[in-house]
């Protein structure tokens, strides 16, 4: 058949244009998307693109071309989730960082809650005190809804109705993720020298799952939410707790360090309310 339509060149032709017009399509759809995602603060939905393009216009096609034109630049195209935006090159952020700017430090409890949360969510305070073995006090839930790497999502269908945490797409930004599974399991924590020793028979680490909706064991948030969190209304500033000030808006800074033991007197010595707190 193919060779049978190329002996009529008003077919090739015709081929020839389709292409050259669906070439065109995608240079253009190139452009826009690289327009709305350069003039935005922050990353955008890939829903909020496909809106903007021309009718007929693929938007996985032109984020995937856009892609591959940015990979070897100063500046590459990444994915957060569903959302996309441009960040430095990774090989190229030392130039950015401005070394006068002092870390703040997350607490080790911090550390470990957010931790917690990334694996297990939705989870309720009492579910990541279940899982540290200690309680934690309310100013290290605070703090990490402040960076906005935690998000409240809903309420667990339970006596008291305690509120079920999750993490953010700013979460995934600052550490450098695409998809919340792409945090390391069992195999890769064993191999980075996490695990010390034998482990407990069944012993496993959960698959992340940051999706946005609800389960089935949740309800949603109430209207009493603000009142009981105060410091909700802050979370949505992102104050950027851990790491270097960068002259990039949307490069990420170094992961956290793990502050000194709770209890510790390097953790008590001068303590910023905004850094968190210590275990109660």
């Amino acid at each position: 058949m193919g060779e049978a339509a190329r002996a009529f060149p008003f077919v090739e032709e015709e081929d020839a244009a389709n292409e050259e017009a669906r070439m065109a399509a995608l240079a253009e759809a190139k452009r826009i998307v690289e327009a709305l995602l350069f003039a935005s603060p922050e990353p955008l939905e890939e829903k909020a693109l496909a809106e903007r393009l021309p009718e007929g216009a693929e938007i996985d096609e032109a984020l995937a071309a856009l892609r591959a034109d940015y990979a070897t630049r100063g500046v590459n195209l990444a994915r957060a989730g569903s959302r996309w935006y441009f960040r430095t090159a990774e090989d190229l952020g030392w130039l950015l960082r401005r070394e006068e700017t002092q870390q703040r430090k997350l607490t080790r409890a911090a550390v470990e809650t957010l931790a917690i949360i990334a694996y297990h969510q939705p989870v309720t305070r009492a579910e990541i005190e279940d899982v540290r073995g200690v309680a934690i006090s309310k100013g290290t839930l605070d703090v990490l809804l402040e960076t906005g790497w935690v998000r409240l999502r809903g309420r667990r269908k339970v006596v008291g109705r305690p509120i079920t945490y999750g993490t953010t797409d700013k979460f995934l930004v600052h550490f450098g993720l695409e998809q919340i599974a792409d945090l390391p399991g069992l195999e890769e924590l064993k191999g980075a020298g996490l695990f010390d020793g034998r482990l407990p028979a069944g012993f496993g680490v959960p698959q992340p799952n940051d999706s946005e909706d609800l389960r089935a064991d949740e309800d949603p948030l109430g209207d009493d939410t603000s009142e009981e969190l105060p410091l909700l209304a802050h979370a949505e500033d992102g104050l950027d707790v851990v790491g270097e000030e960068s002259a990039g808006a949307q490069d990420p800074a170094p992961e956290p360090e793990t502050a000194a033991e709770d209890g510790a007197p390097d953790d008590q010595e001068s303590r910023d309310p905004a850094e968190g707190y210590g275990d109660e």
